[in-house]
């Protein structure tokens, strides 16, 4: 591994995050170009699905500002790729500018590709180096990795409570838990989603819009999903003027499945729940959440029949709690985020 390597791949993962939340079903990707000398001549990033993708753009930006790539070297957070889907083949695109290294930060798990793109490359002459900033690579796409390899969404389970675990007074009200900045973050889950869940208590409660608002002028905006056996598909329309909803009911956990693949075959990458905390046990006892995010505010709400973060049926014993992986805490603002995945 070279000096360099890790740096402008650094670059290359800062450009994939520009493309957050307009990729879908696509991942998010970004490359660097560097000259023989290893200055950075060229950037790029994968804007969005049926776009140039990363590698096509930084040979681009290369071209323009530099003249040629020969003899370079191209950074890319993903494995290039070698098949013609909406967009030509990465690995032609890099054999016709010359460039003489490849540094990749993941193999794609595509079937079409994984590891494909990295075998013609070499068998063409081209040096490449797989694997730099790998666990960074592969933790912004795990949606993508999922999604590609099972067809199935990639779901999220997203809650605000208080220090005591509650999310919402007797009387259900519960705006707002945590702090703008809380909500900022929410709202970036949003931009990611296909499709945001909640129960129809929380509905009749909050009537909340789930929307991205962050920025205003976001599109397209996420699907809604409304859980529910009480209400009528024509009360939740009744939510939502703009029609952009739908009710839906499962009742085990493969129904839960089933909507998933459902979902899957929309082309819905990324489901967000948002609770609360009946559907927040329904769904983790259904085993289909992959990642869960709390945010948990500085107060102290009490009371015995104060709303907790997850309902349901008692536990067994403390040998029945679901322990999370690849544990992170972070701040926005005054609130504190514990996020983990629920499988290894």
């Amino acid at each position: 591994m070279e000096n360099n390597d890790i740096s402008c791949m650094q670059e290359a993962l800062a450009l994939a995050r520009l493309g957050w939340g307009h990729t879908n079903p696509n991942p998010m990707v970004g490359a660097v170009v560097t000259d023989p000398e290893g200055k950075i001549i060229g950037r790029g990033f994968h804007a969005r699905a049926g776009c140039p993708h990363a590698e096509v753009n930084a040979i681009r930006d290369a071209l323009t500002h530099h003249g040629s790539c020969a003899g370079g070297t191209i950074y890319v957070t993903l494995e290039p790729c070698c098949t013609t889907g909406r967009t030509p083949p990465c690995t032609q695109a890099i054999l016709d500018a010359g460039l003489k290294r490849v540094v990749s930060g993941a193999l794609d798990p595509n079937p079409k590709h994984a590891g494909r793109g990295i075998e013609l490359l070499r068998d063409a002459g081209v040096e490449c180096v797989t694997g730099v900033c790998h666990d960074e690579c592969i933790e912004l796409n795990r949606p993508f990795f999922k999604y590609i390899t099972t067809g199935l969404p990639f779901v999220i389970l997203k809650m605000a409570m208080t220090l005591d675990g509650k999310i919402a007074a007797p009387d259900g009200s519960s705006k707002w838990i945590t702090g703008p900045e809380a909500r900022s973050r929410v709202q970036q889950l949003r931009r990611l989603a296909d499709a945001v869940m909640v129960g129809g208590g929380t509905l009749r409660a909050d009537s909340p819009g789930l929307t991205v608002r962050e920025p205003e002028d976001w599109t397209p905006q996420p699907r809604r999903l409304i859980v529910s056996r009480e209400m009528s598909d024509e009360e939740v329309a009744g939510f939502f003027p703009d029609g952009n909803v739908r009710r839906v009911a499962p009742e085990n956990p493969a129904a839960w499945n089933a909507l998933l693949g459902e979902l899957g075959r929309e082309e819905c990458m990324v489901l967000l729940i948002e609770g609360g905390g009946r559907l927040a046990d329904c769904v983790l006892r259904a085993g289909i959440v992959d990642y869960v995010e709390f945010h948990i505010a500085p107060k102290l709400l009490g009371g015995r029949n104060s709303i907790p973060v997850l309902g349901g049926e008692d536990p067994v014993s403390l040998a029945d709690a679901l322990e999370l992986h690849q544990i992170k805490v972070r701040f926005f603002g005054t609130d504190i985020a514990v996020s983990g995945y629920t499988g290894e």
